[in-house]
């Protein structure tokens, strides 16, 4: 049974810093294409990065661009997303997904998602 398991959201202030991780069980996620993403309320998910495979090219949605960085930790297994310069319209449940390629929309597996909340 495959599983994403992301970790590291929670609360933080405006100009903040967070570390978000996604683990998978199942899979080798190092063989994976991974995409984060977000959730507002009542909205549908949207792409915030993604990473791909052996390769490493990395996509940035325009709001994030110059703030997030993706990364693997390869001998982890891992892929992790620094989110720096945090702003209140960050807020979301973040997602991690396991995608063939970071050209291809569909999402393979995806994890439970994990609560991220910029405040004061």
């Amino acid at each position: 049974q495959v599983q994403l398991v992301e970790s590291g959201g929670g609360l933080a202030q405006p100009g903040g810093s967070l570390t978000l991780s996604c683990e998978a069980s199942g899979i080798t996620l190092n063989r994976w294409s991974v995409r984060w993403l977000r959730q507002y309320p009542g909205e549908k998910r949207e792409e915030v990065s993604c990473i791909s495979t052996s390769v490493g090219s990395v996509y940035y949605e325009d709001d994030v661009n110059g703030r997030f960085t993706v990364s693997r930790d390869n001998a982890k297994g891992t892929v992790l997303l620094q989110m720096n310069n945090l702003k209140p319209e960050d807020t979301a449940v973040y997602y991690c997904a396991a995608v063939r390629s970071c050209h291809n929309t569909e999402l393979i597996y995806v994890g439970q998602g994990t609560q991220v909340t910029i405040s004061t």
